[in-house]
């Protein structure tokens, strides 16, 4: 069973708290999304919980089957998404996926997943070129079918249309018994297949 464990988390920036004294565990199989006001540290959170920033008070453990996992190796087993984090544009469709998969593995063969973007037309199209939309569902669709235990979600739709958004809410679901995901949004079609919501503020 794979586990993140946060033990009384805070954070500032300067002299100012974003939040102090998050306590909480997060459960393989189980999804959680966390919700407040603008500016009361969602996405902090998240980085905290990835390990791309560290907590200025507090720590967390991350746990796979009752062994703790160093911090530093932590990365192994995560996916990510957020409107701040960008594609390689000069790269092709197809390039951008093999040069992923020299980092992480897909749980899909390339066809498949071409196919469950529904880019197949775009294979040979550099990224660039794609609208804003299209570069959203290929980050969506690299961080949902990588092969990694935690899938954390900043703000998923952004930039996507009614039809994309459901096109993200039919393949979510279809991870929610591997991983442990945890959405950070104040858009409930975002996260409104979450088991639990937590609120900050």
């Amino acid at each position: 069973m794979f586990q993140i464990c946060a033990e009384n988390l805070g954070k500032k920036f300067h002299y100012e708290w974003i939040f102090r004294n998050f306590s909480f565990k997060f459960k393989m199989g189980q999804s959680y999304a966390i919700v407040g006001n603008n500016g009361s540290g969602k996405s902090t959170l998240l980085q905290l919980l990835s390990g791309i920033v560290p907590a200025s008070e507090g720590k967390i453990v991350y746990q796979n089957n009752n062994k703790n996992i160093d911090s530093e190796d932590f990365y192994r087993y995560i996916a990510w998404v957020s409107p701040y984090l960008e594609l390689i544009e000069e790269m092709t469709l197809l390039e951008m996926i093999e040069f992923h998969q020299q980092f992480k593995k897909l749980e899909k063969d390339t066809s498949s997943f071409l196919q469950m973007l529904r880019l197949e037309k775009a294979t040979h199209k550099y990224i660039k070129n794609f609208s804003s939309g299209m570069k959203q569902r290929v980050k969506l669709g690299l961080a949902m079918y990588t092969d990694a235990l935690v899938l954390f979600l900043d703000e998923p739709t952004s930039n996507l249309d009614e039809e994309n958004i459901n096109w993200y809410k039919q393949e979510i679901r279809k991870q929610l018994s591997e991983k442990i995901v945890i959405v950070a949004s104040n858009q409930i079609e975002e996260y409104d297949f979450c088991d639990e919501i937590i609120r900050l503020g």
